[in-house]
This record gives structure tokens, C-alpha cells and sequence, in this order.
């Protein structure tokens, strides 16, 4: 896949017809994959490339950052995830105070038309854009048809009694409520990092623990969880402890610690993959080690009792 930034590269000789998704796709959640769906198939149709644009930094981020939200997935993840669904190429406008003054019609222009110029662009149904928000469907459409290109957008997805999008599934995160997050994203919520050296507290009972340094920035409320580490490619069934580990009372910052069910090797210095499958409990302070132990293998015999079901 080839990756293009705004407004520092020049537009390639190889773009001929691109078919464009444009929005954010944070989390490219069930509803983002029905635009790229169509992308797909508009671009096979007409022999055009389909290409995807995003936006980094994250709008609100520039124009209210004081109510910006994190995000479901880092930029690198957006990319990985934009490849795997078959996307060709991705346009990544560079977001600053000046680019948020464009009413919509100079972001149509300046970027649609004199950079890429698209043949057909596809949103969702609530799609916003330029100054204020100001520009909407029927604007891109209304330019589409002056600047010579198709636009047309897709209902909302919905699951269940509920419209599938990135601020539903944030707030099932908070929530801890993973197993509806991932019927929403299509798959379990994960974050990426670097195995690192921990306090040995797990090996120490019996449990050692893989202790996760992520750039992600929405973390699963403190709790235990069921989860998997993917690992060079391998996953592996896997419980994660989030939280201070108050029983210990060293007053330590909050830590992602994983333990990988019947793994033996070292992951110290590891890239690897950390999805969360279901919440098993609340963190919580024992009163001694010993009363932690016996949680700890309760939690164990019912993460293998999950996965069992789960065939992983």
C-alpha cells in the first residue's frame, strides 16, 4: 500500500481514477468497512484505484483539544488496518489551525480536485467537513457535481438497536464492556507495544507476567481480563491484569500486566499484539498473597473455561 501525505507529496503518475473513502477511521469499525466495501468495488468497476483519506492529527485535536477523545486505534494501526481491507493507497492530510479555516469548497478543491483528482468519493451518512463543520453530504455532492466527480455515501450500520461508530465503541471501552466493543469494531479491541521489565510481582506467585508499554491512548478500565498476546505472529490465550495492584500497596502508577497461558518463553524486548476478549472482574485488594493466589487461579480456570469455548 502506498502512503501519501498533503500537502508535502506531489501527486504520483500511478493514481489513475481513484475511487476515494474519505473520513477518519478510527477503529475502522464495521461501518468504515462498508465504505471501503463499496471503494473496492466502484474502483474494480471502473478500473480506478481505491484509496482512503485520513486526517492526522485528529481534527478535534487542533480545533478542541480540550474535548478531543482518545483514540481506538494509533496511526500506524490505521494504516496496518486500511492494507488489510484491500485498500491501495491512503492520502494523509496533514491537520493544522490553518487547514480548519477552509470552508468546504477550498478543502474540495485544493485537495480533491487539484491534488488527487478523484473520480468518485464515498462517505458516511453523517460525514462533516471544513470550517465549522459547515460542509455536509449534500455540499460534497453539489461539488462533486461542479468539479466533475461522483459522491455518494452509505446508511448508517447498525448493530442491533445501535448505529455503529467510533464514539459507541469508545464508550464501551470505558465501560469495559469488550465483548460489545468488538461485535461493533468486527473484531477485539487491542493495543500494540513493548514487552518491558516489571517488578516480577507475578513470577514471584506463581504467575510471571508480560508488563505492556503502548502508545495507544484508550486503555480498558482497571480490572482483569481475558485476552490474547499475539506474538510473532502466534496467538496465544492470555489473562491481563490493569491497575495498581493495590494489594501490594507500593503506590506504583497503573501497569497492563499479561500472563500467557501455558507459555514458557521470554518476551522481554517483544513487539506483540494485546486483544481484549472479555472483563472477568474488578480489581480489588486481598488481604494477603495467599488469598490473591487463589483468585488469581479462579481467574485462570476461567479464562481456559472462555477460551475453551472460544477454540484459541
Amino acid at each position: 500500500m502506498e502512503v501519501l501525505h498533503f500537502p508535502d507529496d506531489a501527486r504520483p503518475p500511478w493514481l489513475v481514477h481513484p475511487v476515494l473513502a474519505l473520513g477518519n477511521f478510527d477503529g475502522l469499525h464495521r461501518g468504515h468497512l462498508k465504505i471501503i466495501e463499496r471503494v473496492r468495488r466502484g474502483a474494480a468497476e471502473h478500473g480506478g484505484i481505491p484509496m482512503a483519506m485520513t486526517f492526522d492529527p485528529h481534527p478535534p485535536r487542533v480545533v478542541r483539544p480540550d474535548k478531543a477523545p482518545p483514540l481506538l486505534m494509533t496511526k500506524a494501526q490505521r494504516l496496518e488496518a486500511l492494507d488489510r481491507a484491500g485498500i491501495r493507497a491512503v492520502a494523509v492530510v496533514r491537520f493544522t489551525h490553518e487547514l480548519s479555516k477552509w470552508d468546504p469548497e477550498m478543502f474540495v478543491r485544493a485537495v480533491l480536485v487539484d491534488w488527487l483528482r478523484v473520480s468518485e468519493v464515498w462517505v458516511g451518512a453523517n460525514f462533516l467537513f471544513g470550517h465549522d463543520r459547515a460542509g455536509n453530504f449534500t455540499s460534497l455532492k453539489t461539488l462533486g457535481q461542479r468539479f466533475g466527480f461522483r459522491a455518494e455515501k452509505i446508511d448508517p450500520v447498525r448493530y442491533k438497536e445501535f448505529v455503529v461508530s467510533s464514539t459507541r465503541i469508545r464508550r464501551l471501552i470505558t465501560e469495559a464492556r469488550m465483548d460489545e466493543a468488538a461485535a461493533l469494531l468486527g473484531h477485539s479491541y487491542f493495543l500494540d507495544g513493548r514487552v518491558v521489565e516489571g517488578q516480577r510481582r507475578g513470577r514471584e506467585l506463581g504467575f510471571p507476567t508480560a508488563n505492556l508499554e503502548t502508545a495507544n491512548e484508550l486503555i480498558p478500565p482497571h480490572g482483569v481480563y481475558a485476552t490474547t498476546l499475539e506474538v510473532d505472529g502466534i496467538v496465544h490465550a492470555a489473562m491481563t491484569n490493569i491497575g495498581v495492584r493495590p494489594t501490594f500497596a507500593d503506590g506504583t502508577a497503573a501497569t497492563i500486566e499479561t500472563h500467557v497461558l501455558g507459555f514458557d518463553g521470554d518476551l522481554y524486548g517483544r513487539t506483540v499484539r494485546l486483544a481484549f476478549v472479555q472483563r472477568l472482574r474488578d480489581e480489588r485488594r486481598f488481604d494477603d498473597l495467599d488469598a490473591l493466589k487463589t483468585q488469581i487461579e479462579a481467574d485462570k480456570r476461567r479464562a481456559e473455561r472462555l477460551f475453551t469455548r472460544l477454540s484459541v
